[in-house]
Parts: structure tokens; C-alpha cells; sequence
């Protein structure tokens, strides 16, 4: 079985066949899915996802290019969305240097503060990181989520520092970038750590896998994803699934 632990279904470029695509989703084996937000927007979107399909789960945060919406009053809504049946997670959070749309100084705040606040709920953390590799790890020691656990989202950094991340307790996120020609970080990563080290996701509509690369992306996918691990690891589709199922499961402290 299939665990797709990053996905925004919320988004636009699903509006005109989401419940056709969603439900399609078990032809590929895959069974459950995390809706992650990213925008203030998504919350409730995230939300009403959840409410509506038993195998998506939501994850509640603001994503660093957002985080100018935040303030004490917010961060006490974020925390109601936190405390919802379906809440397994506080993301995505982090740091993005590519896009800068935040002042630096006002984004590690508010990622400190998100991981803060997922350690007063209980909840692990879904990290984003883009181009900011010194500082993200410089918040996460500070803070040090280990106590809740947590996902290093759509990694894209050495495997060294990946290594680092596993031995504080947090899981590497692997995706679409893991099948593209110029992945050669990524595939170093995945060959390096134990499959006990990893979890599916697509960042779907984003980040789709060879061959589909430059196009929408969904949960769908994976199975090229999963491939591709199997061949870097040298073990078989299905032991990846099982590896990948119980680590998610684990990750998001639900029942195999």
C-alpha cells in the first residue's frame, strides 16, 4: 500500500476533476493521503478535505512565502485546526530562500514559533526547506522537534545532512525529484540511508517524476517514484511500500 504523505488537492489546478482524481487514487494502490497546507486559505480547504474522504488526512501550518498573514491571534486559529480529529500534522513550515517573498528574520520566527506550537499540540512537523539549508537546521536544533518527529519535505540537500536530520528523529521526504536526470543529491541520499529513514510524498499538483515530468502531478505517480527507490536501494517494489507505509504511519501516529 501506497502513503502519499504530502499533497495539495486543495489546489486550483485540481478544480475541474479533484473528486474523479481522488477517487481514482486506489487503482494505484494508493490508500491513504495527507493534504498539506500551505497558505491561510488552505486551512479550511485542508479541512473540509478531510471531512469529506476517510483516507485523507490535514496537516495545519503557514508556508514560509505566507507567513506576513501571522500573528498572535492566528497562531491561536492555527492551533484550533490543530486539535481536529484528522490533524496529524503541523505544516508546512520552514524556510524558502529561492522564492524570498518574506524577510529571512520574519520566517525563522514564525518556523520557530509553528514548531513550538507543534510541540505544545503534540504534533509532528512537516518541514519545508528551499536554499536555506544552515539556518533550517540551525531552527530545528534550537527547537529540536525530535520530541514529535517530523518530515524533512521534497529533501534536496546532502546526504550527510540528511543522516543528521534521521538521527534527531525526523523522516526524509522523497518524491518526483528522485526520477529527474539532474536528482543525483536525492538518488545519493536514498542510496545511502536505510529504507527505515523514508516516506513517500508528491507535493502534487507539483514536482511530477519522469515520465510525466513538466506535468500536473497526483498521488498516481508514486508507483514511478517507488520504482526508482527499489532500484537505488536493490530491493523490490513491495518492500518499499511496507517500509514507506509503516514509516508514514508512524510519522503520523496512525494504525498500520
Amino acid at each position: 500500500m501506497i502513503f502519499d504523505t504530502h499533497a495539495h488537492y486543495d489546489a486550483d489546478a485540481f478544480q475541474e476533476d479533484r473528486e474523479e482524481l481522488i477517487a481514482s487514487l486506489s487503482s494505484c494502490n494508493v490508500k491513504r493521503v495527507t493534504n498539506v497546507s500551505a497558505e491561510w486559505k488552505s486551512l479550511e480547504a485542508t479541512k473540509a478535505l478531510t471531512e469529506k474522504y476517510d483516507f485523507i488526512y490535514g496537516a495545519y501550518g503557514i508556508h514560509p512565502d505566507d507567513v506576513g498573514v501571522l500573528d498572535a491571534q492566528k497562531l491561536e486559529e492555527l492551533k484550533n485546526y490543530l486539535q481536529l480529529p484528522k490533524a496529524v500534522a503541523v505544516g508546512e513550515i520552514g524556510l524558502d530562500y529561492y522564492w524570498n517573498k518574506e524577510e529571512k528574520e520574519k520566517q525563522i520566527y514564525w518556523f520557530e514559533q509553528q514548531m513550538l506550537l507543534a510541540k505544545e499540540v503534540d504534533k509532528p512537523v512537516i518541514i519545508h526547506s528551499r536554499d536555506a539549508a544552515e539556518d533550517t537546521m540551525k531552527a530545528v536544533k534550537k527547537i529540536d522537534p525530535g520530541t514529535v518527529g517530523g518530515v524533512v519535505h521534497c529533501y534536496a540537500y546532502s546526504r550527510e545532512m540528511a543522516r543528521e536530520y534521521v538521527d534527531m528523529g525526523l523522516f526524509i521526504g522523497v518524491g518526483g525529484v528522485v526520477t529527474f536526470k539532474n536528482g543525483r543529491r536525492l538518488k545519493e541520499t536514498v542510496a545511502s540511508l536505510p529504507l527505515s529513514a523514508f516516506v513517500l510524498e508528491t507535493d502534487c499538483p507539483y514536482l511530477a517524476p519522469e515520465p510525466n515530468r513538466g506535468k500536473r502531478n497526483s498521488s498516481l505517480n508514486l508507483p514511478y517514484v517507488v520504482r526508482m527507490i527499489a532500484e537505488l536501494k536493490g530491493v523490490t517494489v513491495e518492500e518499499v511500500e511496507e517500509a514507506t507505509w509503516e514509516n508514514a504511519c508512524r510519522l503520523y501516529r496512525l494504525d498500520q
